[in-house]
């Protein structure tokens, strides 16, 4: 692979994370939305029908299940294409278990959808647990770009 590339696949994961955060966020709001459509009073829900929210928020969470899988395992790839190792921190560390995370969160989808107000509460608690871990990994993983660029 010519070096030029190996050096380019680096930044790859970062920016497609960034993205996901976003999106991430996108789909947080319209989990928000369907819970206010679900919960809102004849008049209001009539009204907020429209917005599709809840089959939205399934949508945008199978695109973010489907984008954390596909980046996590390409950023793991991309390090050992570069260094012929995988550097063990807390940053692979917790990006393995968002991995598990959302993968636990999603396959709660078909309980949700039957009414289980267990499986609904879990998985709010297992986002909301997985954004602030994206959070702080979007600061570590800062930093390891940083020491990237640095070290070129």
């Amino acid at each position: 692979m010519p070096d030029a590339l190996a050096f380019n696949l680096n930044f790859l994961h970062p920016l497609l994370m960034w993205a996901l955060l976003a999106l991430s966020v996108y789909a947080l709001f319209l989990g928000i939305k369907a819970k206010k459509t679900r919960t809102a009073d004849a008049e209001q829900r009539k009204e907020l029908i429209k917005g599709k929210f809840g089959q939205r928020h399934f949508q945008i969470g199978s695109i973010v299940l489907a984008v954390t899988v596909l980046g996590s395992f390409g950023g793991m790839a991309v390090t050992y294409l570069n260094n012929g190792k995988l550097f063990v921190s807390p940053h692979l560390l917790v990006g393995i278990g968002m991995v598990c995370l959302i993968a636990v969160a999603a396959s709660l989808s078909p309980l949700i959808l039957k009414g289980n107000l267990v499986a609904r509460k879990a998985h709010v608690g297992l986002n909301m647990t997985l954004m602030t871990l994206f959070l702080w990994q979007a600061v570590t993983g800062m930093q390891i770009v940083n020491k990237i660029w640095t070290d070129r």
